[in-house]
Order: structure tokens, then sequence, then C-alpha cells
């Protein structure tokens, strides 16, 4: 696959060819850091939204666009084939989020919830309420609108495993088709889908305010998998051995959309004017992350974690100290209200604010 997966069956097994490696620095300086997460400002609805996936409700008309999705590892590769842009809009009940994605050959065979829909063409929503890498949900529909949720306590690449026995109470999603499922004697113009995800449940696992306070940001990321098909005896079939191409809103600089820290940023506002507002402890985050990578990769290297930054090749800026689980690098940033504030990552990939 290409993409770092778990199949959830009766056991996890790991899925993960052509998968970017967790254990690079490398692939952090070169491929991820330079990246600079999108933003996008989600604004509150009075009117009500039906969900049917049509996006012809009076509320969807002045929400804006996202930037058209991009290939998972960014700007300089592939553009993708085609078309893939998303919306948000939230109330005092639900987040809703909405996608128009172009597709001349309209498919899908999974019928069973909680299948591995990322097999079928499928559109994704993956959500981190307060930024920490930690205690993410992740949500797939293909085109029969059939339903993959799971929450994971932290990435995979940090020793997380999926629950794939959560499920959504009170979840609305559905489908609308331009063009005809499943035939290939025709062409399609595309599909769109429709999301409400209720605040209650996404409230259930974090510590953040659900539905959120004005300006508000969460860390969310989208992304689309396609696949390449031909035409048999009258039936589409993948291309044998040709990975899938994933799509995102904001590109993650490698092929793992289990890396949270590349997600996008979605402001809430009640305002309408209201512009987003870039995270002024972005800087800082980064830094920590140059830790975490190289200390990972001075693990693999050498059996064991580095005991200074200049053992791991990170240049001075954190206090990096042991744990009994490991290590955690902290740092002190300049916060919104012109104080400094602490900002702390640990050796699994958890980073917050550090409140004292």
């Amino acid at each position: 696959m290409k993409r770092f997966r778990f199949l959830i069956a009766s056991v996890c097994t790991p899925l993960c060819l052509r998968a970017a490696d967790p254990d690079s620095v490398a692939d952090w300086r070169e491929k991820m850091q330079p990246i600079t997460p999108r933003g996008y400002v989600s604004h509150y609805t009075a009117a009500a939204i039906d969900i049917d996936g049509k996006l012809d409700d009076a509320a969807w008309t002045g929400a804006a666009w996202t930037d058209d999705f991009a290939d998972i590892e960014g700007t300089q590769q592939t553009k993708p084939r085609f078309r893939t842009r998303a919306k948000l809009l939230w109330d005092d009940n639900y987040l809703y989020v909405a996608a128009e994605m172009e597709e001349p050959h309209l498919w899908a065979t999974l019928k069973e919830h909680d299948s591995v829909i990322f097999h079928d063409p499928d559109f994704e929503v993956f959500i981190d309420p307060d930024g920490s890498a930690h205690n993410y949900y992740e949500f797939e529909m293909n085109a029969l609108n059939t339903g993959w949720d799971l929450f994971l306590p932290k990435p995979y690449k940090d020793g997380g495993s999926a629950d794939n026995s959560w499920d959504i109470p009170g979840l609305k999603t559905a489908v609308h088709l331009r063009g005809t499922l499943n035939n290939p004697a025709d062409t399609d113009q595309g599909w769109s889908v429709e999301m409400a995800f209720p605040w209650k449940v996404l409230a259930a696992r974090t510590q953040r305010a659900a539905p959120p306070k004005e300006g508000d940001q969460w860390r969310l990321g989208f992304s689309r998998v396609e696949w390449q098909v031909r035409i048999v005896e009258g039936k589409y079939e993948k291309l044998a051995n040709t990975p899938e191409e994933n799509w995102v809103w904001s590109p993650q600089g490698v092929i793992d959309m289990h890396r949270p820290e590349r997600w996008g940023y979605v402001q809430f506002s009640r305002e309408p004017d209201a512009r987003f507002v870039p995270d002024t402890a972005a800087p800082a985050r980064d830094i920590l992350q140059e830790v975490y990578y190289a200390q990972r990769a001075f693990k693999k290297k050498n059996g064991r974690w580095g005991a200074t930054l200049g053992e791991i090749g990170v240049a001075p800026g954190t206090v990096l100290n042991a744990t009994a689980t490991g290590w955690e690098a902290v740092i002190d940033w300049p916060g919104s209200n012109g104080g400094l504030r602490k900002w702390k990552i640990r050796s699994d990939a958890r980073i917050d604010a550090v409140h004292e």
C-alpha cells in the first residue's frame, strides 16, 4: 500500500509496503518540515443542513472550499489526476464535512461497516482536537456510503493500536453520485459526500471543548484514496502491482497519513469575517519534532536513546531529559500573551503545552 496502515481483523497485521520510514530524520528535514500545514476557517451556521450528499443547502453556498487536494508527498509530486476539494461548517451539535470529487469511473465494492474501506476509492477524515498527535479519530467512507470509524490513542509508528470497536453514535453520512456506480459502459462526473460528526462523541476522548470556543484550532487531515483500474469483461479491475494514489488537503511530505504533526489547522469561528491566524507555536513544534525524529534515527542505529542534543545531532534550543519510559524535550516559546510558554514532546510523539 502507498501508506502506513494496519489491517484490523482478528489481529492487527501491519500493511506497510512503500511506506515512509518513521526512523528517518532525513525524511523530517528534507520532506516534512519544509511543508507548512494548510489552514482553513470553519464558520458557524445557524441554517439547517440536510445530509444527503448533494451540497446544495444554502449554508454550504457561503462556505469556502479548501485548496484543491495535492499528492500526499507534496506539491513537487505529480498533480492528482482528478480534482478533490472540501468544505467545513459547524453548529452547536455537529461538525460538518463535505467533499466533492471528480471521477470518470465510479466504483465501490465494500458494503460491510468497518471493512478496510481504502481498498475501494474512498474519502477519509482525521481529527486531532488538541493537536497533541495522540487520541485522534479517523473515519473513511466509499461511494456505497459504507463507513469505517477508528480511534487511535497514538500513531502506529509509536506503538499505537487502532480501536476498531469504537463507533460514532449519531454520525450522519450521505453520498451523491454524478454518474452510475460500477458501470464501465459510461463516463461519470464524480461523487460528493457529507458527514455530520456529533460534538459529544468527539469530546468523549479528548480534553478539548466541543463545540469549540471562538478561535479554537483543531488539527484535521483529509485524504482521498484512488486506484488505477482497467475494464475486464465489463467490470472494473485494479491494475496489478500499482499502488494506491493518496491525494490530501494538506500534504504530509511522506507516504503516511498517520503523522498528525503535518495535518492542517481548522479554526472555528462564529464571526463571518474571521481570518485564519497562523499557529505562533508552530516553529516550537517543529524544533521539538526535529528532536523526536533525530532520537528515533539514533535509537535505530545505536539501540538506545541519545543522552544529549549533540549526540543525536541537533543544535541547542531545547532541554533534553531522560524519563522512566524514554525521554522528553522541552522548549520555551513566546506565548500569545507575550510571556514564555513551555512546550514538550515525549518519546512516543505526544506534543503539547506544559501546564504548570
